[in-house]
């Protein structure tokens, strides 16, 4: 069960001979879907074009590796939120670093691992269906060498959270439905990452400020232009804003 994974120097032979960890993490979850519903995913309509096959998360998974020398039958997603790991993927070794996921096509070659020192914490998912290879090249429009970079955010771990709580707590028609169509937004987080984070947002929360400041204040006597200095705005510019967000002018 023990495994080191080497630095990318270590020579093949050597390389060969250890002994490697594929799963068993304390504190991992993995839910490999049975055969029969992956039958039921593909028989239906709004199913067979995107749907998870395996979906987990490994935490800090020491001597984590995985080799398949004729690639998978999905496509597989791998985000790392914690530590480091590494691809080998057309012979070319590449690091992947917090913050990075990895998007490996399916029927490509590959393996991958945790880092020695610093191994990983990772989502993953495989998936399929009609619309998953076009999902796939979305995807790697953001990648160089299938790797790309996504932020932290909370909305997108509460969206992978509540597709594996649905999968753990069924497999009906409903529950593939509503997982698999979550599953698609959560794709879309890496696809366009910036959505989760729109530049207006920062303005909303000094709007927000404001509103607070108000309320703190409301017996006192307060100008638009105090109103607006709070957040380093012209007070015309903060009245729009203002009556923008809230209907009514401040």
């Amino acid at each position: 069960m023990n495994c080191v994974i080497p630095d990318f120097t270590m020579p093949e032979k050597k390389y060969k001979e250890i002994i490697k960890k594929q799963d068993g993490f304390k504190g991992q979850k993995a839910i490999v879907l049975p055969r029969q519903v992956i039958n039921v995913c593909q028989a239906q309509e709004l199913l067979s074009n995107l749907y998870i096959t395996d979906i987990g998360f490994y935490p800090r998974a020491a001597h984590h590796y995985r080799e398949r020398d004729h690639g998978s039958e999905q496509h597989i997603l791998i985000y790392c939120t914690g530590g480091k790991g590494w691809v080998t993927l057309d012979e070319q070794t590449i690091p992947i670093n917090e913050g990075e996921y990895l998007i490996i096509p399916k029927n490509v070659t590959h393996r991958y691992g945790a880092d020695e020192t610093i191994p990983w914490s990772i989502y993953w998912a495989h998936f399929n269906g009609k619309a998953s290879d076009s999902f796939v090249e979305l995807l790697l429009k953001n990648c160089k060498a299938h790797v790309g970079y996504a932020a932290y955010n909370d909305k997108r771990t509460v969206l992978f959270d509540d597709i594996y709580q649905t999968l753990e707590s069924g497999y009906s028609i409903e529950h593939l439905y509503y997982c698999n169509m979550i599953f698609s937004s959560y794709l879309g987080t890496f696809c366009f990452p910036q959505f989760l984070n729109p530049p207006y947002k920062e303005e909303k929360g000094k709007i927000d400020i404001v509103i607070e400041y108000m309320q703190q204040n409301i017996m006192s006597s307060v100008s638009l232009k105090d109103l607006a200095s709070l957040i380093f705005m012209s007070p015309s510019h903060f009245s729009a804003m203002f009556k923008n967000k809230t209907g009514h002018p401040p």
